[in-house]
């Protein structure tokens, strides 16, 4: 059931908090590029354009306020990426993370992957609040002690100090990529992962850098007969063996690394036919699919194409068991979001916690949620206008045409350049994390 439905039509959400300068002019590096909670929720991190990832940790609910549940708070910041130069394509390598995907955790340190185009980089999260003093072959400042004047040997001890959060690069996966990186995905041995670019996948182990596995390969011979790309690919959350991929021509792709080392030959396919009643100059560009996600029972996968969201049973490949219109009203905008490049915008989509709803973004702040039990659906903007503590999340509707009531906004005045591309939902709770440009926004159910 998604959160708190109401007695009436509306889904109960509330503002929790926002994160991000309130500036209008919002400097490019700033802007969020990828949302991710971790395997518990606890932490939720960032990636900019900037190259930098942030990460928030959730705060312990304190016994005086006992209603107030926890709160994100900066937990680390860091320097994923920096921008690059490839010397002998004469090209510019840029800094912005495209995926951030966590590990499960097995220790007291946390561990992460992040990406931009060409490189992956394993990171450690972990916490220093004991340093080592009393040392026989130095002093207190660090400096060198004459080995002649030590009469005594000492024990050195563990002292307190103050919290320290390190980040390191533990593992660094170069090179692998002739084209940019837009997918990677942990399996479920989580002991390898498969990074995906527009024309290849590749399968690594997470212990070693400088070799990987080629597991699917669709660049032809000659270029010039090339049809489609990969958009998006996901391990199986289960079968170590199993993954997808999705296609720019609105297909996805199942595989079984059992069946051969190459995956050139998929075990199973998925596709919608076409109505042609419905074709238009537009329908090749907004049938590619944006992203591809399996439902945490690995029963379903949920796929994103320009103006809707699909639900597909594994078991049934001719079509998807559940379609939901996002925004169809843009149907007839097709050309003017053509001209400014809005058709080419890559909506991600995800998962509740029970897989019973999902939730995408769409334009002017607004983002979607879709509860697959009741079929209700529920539009709602991340913005700051409403951002009290608490404040309940307003459904908007948008007028299509006719007389336009008080509460509806009318499809002109929408501004495309607000985008929610990036949403990612709590893995046991209903909290959503939305990015809106260079913000982020967290909401909760509300608290009866």
């Amino acid at each position: 059931m998604m959160a708190g439905v109401g007695g009436g039509n509306d889904f109960q959400w509330c503002f929790s908090q926002v994160k991000g300068a309130t500036d209008e002019d919002v400097a490019e590096a700033d802007i969020i590029s990828t949302v991710e909670f971790n395997y518990s929720g606890e932490l939720l991190a960032t990636g900019d354009k900037g190259g930098r990832v942030v990460i928030f940790q959730r705060e312990q609910e304190s016994k005086n306020r006992p209603l107030s549940r926890g709160e994100y708070n900066v937990y680390s910041t860091f320097q994923s990426h920096e921008p690059e130069f490839d010397y002998l394509k004469s090209l510019e390598i840029e800094e912005k993370i495209n995926k951030i995907r966590w590990l499960p955790q097995q220790n007291a340190a946390h561990f992460l992957l992040s990406t931009n185009d060409k490189t992956i980089k394993l990171w450690k999260i972990s916490e220093r609040d004991k340093r080592a003093e009393g040392y026989n072959l130095k002093d207190e400042d660090g400096r060198l002690r004459d080995p002649f004047r030590i009469t005594s040997l000492r024990v050195p001890v563990l002292m307190p100090m103050d919290l320290m959060v390190e980040a390191s690069p533990r593992r660094i996966f170069a090179n692998a990529h002739t084209y940019h990186i837009n997918s990677i995905s942990v399996n479920s041995d989580y002991e390898t992962y498969l990074s995906a670019d527009d024309l290849r996948i590749n399968l690594w182990h997470l212990e070693i850098t400088d070799r990987s596995f080629n597991i699917v390969d669709i660049k032809p011979a000659n270029m010039e007969e090339l049809t489609e790309v990969i958009t998006a690919a996901e391990c199986h959350p289960h079968q170590c063996n199993v993954f997808v991929y999705s296609s720019s021509k609105g297909t996805i792709r199942l595989c079984d690394m059992r069946a051969g080392a190459l995956c050139d030959r998929h075990s199973k396919f998925f596709e919608e036919p076409e109505d042609p009643s419905s074709r238009s100059f537009f329908s090749e560009i907004i049938s590619s699919i944006s992203d591809v996600k399996f439902s945490h029972s690995g029963r379903y996968m949920m796929t994103r194409d320009y103006l809707s969201v699909k639900v597909w049973d594994l078991n049934m490949e001719n079509r998807p068991v559940e379609t939901y219109q996002v925004h169809e009203y843009l149907r007839s905008k097709l050309c003017s979001l053509y001209e400014n490049d809005c058709i080419f915008d890559k909506f991600e989509c995800c998962w509740n916690g029970s897989d019973s709803a999902i939730m995408t973004g769409s334009y002017n702040n607004f983002f979607r949620m879709f509860d697959r039990n009741t079929r209700r659906d529920i539009t709602l903007e991340a913005s700051r206008e409403n951002s009290k503590p608490r404040a309940m999340l307003k459904p908007r509707k948008v007028c299509t045409g006719g007389k336009r009531k008080k509460d509806e906004i009318s499809v002109d005045s929408l501004d495309f350049n607000k985008k929610i591309l990036h949403t990612a939902w709590h893995p046991k709770e209903n909290v959503i994390a939305v990015a809106a440009t260079n913000n982020l926004y967290i909401f909760q159910d509300k608290l009866n």
